[in-house]
């Protein structure tokens, strides 16, 4: 027997000892605190998403040639082209100032979507894009 050990007596695993964390329904007001936290942590969610859906965002592309609008709905709201710009025979470079503007944006808006999120949930350890 190796030294400290006695007859009859285990050294105690990993198995069930009967000790747990809960006890005599102490899980069940733990329980009600996370819910109280968490139905929280949702209305503040749902009051960010509002506030972001109320946000625009305005980028350009050519030096100002196009200009596009955001909102936190990812939406375009508008587009603006310079007139000298739209050149009837190279219609692919206004597409293409448009389509980059138009990226900008929605970007823009996913990171401040990203971003307030975030604030929420930083210190929970989700995977991202989980809420």
């Amino acid at each position: 027997m190796g030294k400290g050990m006695k007859a009859g007596k285990k050294k105690s695993g990993s198995g069930y000892s009967g000790g747990g964390g809960f006890k005599g329904g102490a899980a069940g007001g733990g329980q009600a605190a996370q819910m109280r936290q968490l139905q929280a942590m949702q209305a503040e969610m749902a009051r960010v998403q509002e506030e972001l859906e109320t946000k625009e965002v305005e980028t350009t592309a050519g030096g100002g040639a196009v200009a596009v609008k955001v909102n936190g709905k990812k939406e375009l709201v508008s587009i603006k082209i310079d007139p000298d710009v739209m050149d009837k025979d190279d219609p692919e470079m206004l597409e293409d100032l448009i389509l980059v503007a138009a990226n900008e944006g929605l970007r823009q808006i996913e990171e401040m979507s990203q971003e307030g999120m975030g604030k929420l949930t930083g210190g929970l350890g989700l995977p991202e894009g989980l809420l």
